[in-house]
């Protein structure tokens, strides 16, 4: 059994702190992914778990379009503020906003459009 530096197990349940008390992780757009704006990014990373597989967090953008893609990631994300748009490749423009829940599956390629700051809960697999 595994335990924290207070002598606890480590639980196998874990809450996701949506607005985390410590600071993110700043990044922009990589180049050869922007399309237009300036997009900024913040990642509250609050748990790892499986080998480094699976990924639990709070993910901020300030608006800009970029391009999405997967490769091999399955990502499940739930919009806690803001509005988005996500066009698929190939597909139709799919509108997201606070409250709303969605999965980009591996090989997931498409269009990312923050509308307004967007932050949202992720959970990434891969």
């Amino acid at each position: 059994m595994n335990f924290n530096q207070k002598g606890h197990p480590l639980s196998l349940l874990k809450t996701v702190d949506i607005n985390p008390a410590f600071p993110p992780r700043e990044s922009t757009a990589l180049p050869e992914r922007l399309i237009s704006g300036n997009p900024a990014f913040k990642t509250w990373a609050q748990d790892v778990a499986k080998d480094g597989l699976v990924h639990t967090g709070v993910w901020e953008a300030t608006p800009g379009e970029t391009r999405s893609i997967k490769g091999e990631t399955f990502e499940f994300c739930h919009i806690l503020s803001g509005v988005i748009e996500i066009t698929p490749d190939g597909g139709e423009t799919v509108t997201y906003r606070a409250g709303d829940s969605f999965v980009m599956k591996p090989g997931f390629t498409g269009v990312w459009k923050t509308i307004e700051t967007v932050r949202k809960i992720y959970v990434t697999v891969g």
